[in-house]
């Protein structure tokens, strides 16, 4: 009879997370608690890491079993893959394959003389940025035809392999299926991603949306989270492709991920992208 993985068949633990961790392999790391009070770990369980996160209030687990809906149904070759859930005494646990590659907000501490993952991404020629903007798209291209909606996806949630050239995309705890109405005021993600109709309470929150928020990360990611032309490496039609899908009346933006891509492309194949 094959051997009971510690980690991938389990369906209930009876002790403290952290405790069975370190029972059944070793936590090499614990990443910092943040707004969303999750905790997770990057552990090792005969000689594979893996991602391990854990919520124990009843927020956090509604939103971890909201990532298993999501991850149920939006496979990509670069969203990493959930590979089990558990409940403890205290929560609910989701474990992932671990990623390579470094975080564009890294949340360990960064060396005096380190440059910004996030700046180190921005400063690789234009083209590799837009491998890699494309492989984002596709994602939400697959989350659109899914019936979800996008919500806190920042550059926080991208983790680059640098010497590989290989972008994935994680941590879908808020994507929910969509369209909806925005009845917090705020949402939750960071402004420099956000349409303004994530700030209004009573706005409808749709397919529009999430192009702001593509468009937004084109602005991020080609000119350094700059809006202005001059810090921009892409091409002229590339800038204006992002400009109206960033614009603050949804109804003057692209009407969908698919139009929002399909015009990107177009304007990938007008070239004059630099490779510098």
């Amino acid at each position: 009879m094959p051997t009971r993985h510690p980690l991938l068949d389990v369906s209930e633990i009876d002790v403290d997370i952290e405790v069975y961790l370190e029972r059944i392999g070793e936590i090499m790391y614990r990443f910092p608690v943040h707004d969303a009070r999750d905790h997770s770990f990057q552990t090792v369980v005969d000689s594979q890491r893996w991602f391990v996160k854990h919520g124990n209030t009843p927020q956090n687990v509604t939103w971890l079993k909201q990532a298993v809906r999501f991850h149920a149904t939006v496979q990509h070759e670069a969203v990493p893959q959930l590979h089990n859930t558990f409940t403890t005494p205290d929560g609910f646990t989701l474990v992932y394959d671990w990623i390579d590659g470094e975080g564009l907000r890294p949340e360990r501490e960064l060396r005096a003389d380190e440059v910004h993952p996030r700046d180190r991404f921005c400063a690789l020629p234009a083209a590799e940025i837009i491998d890699a903007l494309n492989v984002i798209y596709d994602v939400h291209i697959l989350i659109e035809k899914s019936g979800f909606i996008a919500e806190d996806f920042y550059d926080g949630s991208i983790i680059y392999d640098f010497e590989k050239k290989r972008i994935h995309l994680y941590d879908f705890d808020f994507y929910h299926p969509g369209p909806f109405i925005n009845d917090r005021g705020r949402l939750y993600g960071s402004s420099r991603f956000m349409a303004p109709e994530e700030f209004q309470k009573g706005a409808r929150i749709d397919e529009r949306t999430n192009v702001f928020m593509l468009g937004r990360t084109a602005f991020v990611l080609l000119a350094n989270n700059s809006d202005s032309r001059d810090d921009w490496k892409g091409n002229d039609a590339l800038w204006h492709v992002a400009k109206k899908a960033t614009n603050a009346d949804k109804q003057l933006r692209y009407q969908s991920v698919q139009e929002f891509v399909s015009a990107w492309h177009t304007a990938i194949a007008r070239g004059n992208i630099s490779n510098t």
